[in-house]
């Protein structure tokens, strides 16, 4: 609650010299966690993304974001990424203690689910398997700063004793569902340790709306969640963000052409795709905690996201038992029609 968002336009703009505002900023999809708005300047047009002050109130935030800047720098040295502008040799600004990104504006379009097509998914699933393979020996060891052995167990029976004292509009379904998700946090905890073995840097968000087109090129864009994450979760988790249709079920066909797309770089992929496909519940997890401690205000920073955060915990049970019903459809999947062209 003491963390408000306090926008400062035109003090940023003075001290980075980004020119003279001439409109009213516009605020434009920022995702679910920032704000990102559209700038127009004396020199043009820009993207200022306002970092969330709760986030960057946590210990670790702004050095993450340093790294995740950092990654996609390296990245754009050789592939179609879009990092932030580096301005006096910073590219995250602090001003009154809000932090700000700046982007060069981008003439382009991300894809919604009924415009995606076999070439989008190859082509992506092919841009994947180059982050994989980029060389990001300049960024710090994982160890030092990721915790892929994270033990803890998230206390759900908690949210829903507060979220039944103010009587959220989520509590019914999350009582139905309380004892899966210790089910789900079991297995994504045990496959999380049995994969932390081996990891790459990668963009680790590479859905549809990160991706701007411009003439049929891509540009990744939006890379704070960049760091260490396994290949192969990485890679299905991916597959599926491309492959979702109008009705919110998986297509096969692109399914397999995103996979196709990243084999045409890597060869055979061998893994244990029960394993890596259990792996998929952590994130859903994270987040559904995440929208839960929104929804409550215990990280909150105004009434805006506090109704953001409730409508995503139960977009987020959903999703989680859209997740579980088509795992082993994608498992199989994975074991019988991938790698036919290389047997």
């Amino acid at each position: 609650m003491n963390n408000q968002y306090n926008l400062q336009f035109e003090k940023l703009s003075n001290i980075l010299k980004l020119g003279e505002i001439v409109e009213t900023p516009k605020e434009i999809s920022g995702g679910l966690l920032h704000r990102m708005f559209e700038i127009e300047t004396s020199k043009g047009k820009i993207a200022i993304k306002v970092l969330n002050p709760q986030i960057m109130a946590r210990p670790t935030a702004l050095h993450n974001f340093i790294r995740s800047e950092r990654i996609a720098n390296i990245a754009a040295n050789s592939l179609p990424a879009k990092p932030a502008k580096t301005i006096d040799g910073k590219s995250i600004h602090n001003i009154d203690n809000h932090f700000y990104l700046i982007f060069d504006w981008i003439d382009g379009n991300s894809l919604k689910s009924h415009e995606v097509n076999i070439g989008h998914c190859k082509k992506i699933g092919s841009i994947l398997a180059d982050i994989h393979k980029t060389d990001f020996s300049q960024i710090e060891n994982r160890n030092n700063y990721d915790n892929f052995d994270n033990t803890g167990v998230t206390d759900w029976n908690s949210y829903l004793t507060k979220g039944e004292e103010i009587n959220s509009v989520w509590v019914n379904l999350l009582q139905e569902n309380i004892k899966q998700l210790f089910v789900w946090s079991d297995k994504a905890k045990k496959s999380s340790r049995m994969l932390a073995a081996e990891q790459v840097i990668s963009h680790g968000d590479l859905e549809p709306k990160n991706v701007m087109w411009f003439q049929e090129n891509p540009v990744i864009i939006d890379w704070e969640s960049a760091g260490y994450i396994n290949p192969m979760h990485d890679l299905v988790e991916t597959a599926i963000y491309w492959s979702v249709n109008e009705s919110r079920s998986n297509d096969k066909e692109r399914f397999l052409a995103f996979i196709s797309g990243y084999q045409k770089r890597f060869g055979i992929l061998q893994a244990d795709w029960r394993m890596v496909l259990e792996h998929g519940y952590l994130g859903k997890l994270d987040w559904l905690e995440y929208s839960l401690k929104r929804s409550l205000w215990i990280e909150c920073t105004d009434e805006k996201e506090q109704r953001r955060g409730t409508l995503q915990v139960a977009d987020t049970i959903n999703a989680l038992i859209q997740y579980e019903e088509m795992v082993s459809e994608i498992e199989n999947w994975l074991k019988n029609d991938i790698n036919k062209d290389f047997n």
